[in-house]
């Protein structure tokens, strides 16, 4: 059965008019402001696999999710609706969706077109990730023109904007994102080489921005994870360090081979 993410939408024009659309709008933003609160200094667990990799199965990630959960995380971060609706079967944690998909024509792949947030909005994720850098999505669309299009559809909706730089989640924060995240940073090519986390950079968000920063990226430590913090942050996400099982041996196998 296909769930109704935007049944909190009220029609202004409907029943008693304003007062009604007024009424909705502050259950709206209760609503927000409740999946905001629930992360605020907490860690969320990104459980994905890509079909490379060992671990690729909703089920073991509907597990995986679990797992973070009993271990007291806030949150999940997941990718492709399947993975998103097993993990809902067994958590009930506030979970950032998105949807990687690979075009010949873009080098964005977190959730690059409406067709991927169509598709997530089935599953009814709490928050959308998708990338804000400031590249092309697929057909030359721009950051502006493609948002404006998924928020007229789905306005309601809570969105993280995955950046690389503080100018990616500056504009993102005046498009109307709810949250910016530094999950692309060393990851583009601007910003390839850049040593992650970023501390400079949480900071500078976090003392700037309106909207709830999240730490995402080269967190492998418990020091970092307090570092990200001190730096004023909403809440952190770590992906690999603790749900790639393959990559966190390889880490402990080259630490012995460089004995």
């Amino acid at each position: 059965m296909k769930q109704d993410c935007n049944s909190g939408k009220e029609n202004c024009t409907k029943g008693n008019g304003i007062k009604e659309g007024m009424d909705a709008a502050v259950r709206n933003g209760a609503a927000k402001q409740s999946i905001a609160d629930q992360i605020r200094g907490g860690l969320i667990v990104s459980c994905q696999a890509l079909e490379t990799e060992p671990l690729y199965s909703s089920y073991i990630m509907g597990r995986m999710a679990y797992a973070a959960m009993e271990g007291g995380a806030a949150g999940i971060r997941a990718n492709t609706p399947q993975d998103i609706r097993e993990i809902k079967k067994n958590v009930s944690l506030p979970v950032i969706g998105l949807y990687k998909a690979v075009y010949e024509d873009s080098e964005i792949y977190i959730t690059p077109t409406l067709r991927e947030v169509d598709a997530l909005m089935e599953v009814c994720p709490e928050i959308i990730a998708m990338d804000a850098t400031d590249r092309l999505r697929p057909g030359g669309r721009s950051l502006e023109d493609f948002f404006a299009e998924v928020k007229e559809k789905y306005p309601e909706m809570l969105f993280m904007a995955d950046c690389s730089t503080y100018e990616d989640a500056l504009r993102a924060q005046e498009l109307g994102f709810d949250f910016a995240g530094t999950t692309l940073r060393g990851y583009t090519k601007a910003t390839e080489g850049i040593p992650i986390p970023d501390y400079d950079l949480l900071q500078k968000m976090s003392k700037t921005l309106e909207i709830p920063v999240i730490a995402e990226g080269g967190i492998w430590e418990r020091d970092q994870l307090k570092r990200v913090f001190a730096c004023g942050i909403h809440a952190a996400v770590i992906g690999t360090a603790i749900t790639r099982p393959r990559d966190i041996t390889r880490r402990f196998v080259k630490a012995i081979q460089e004995e």
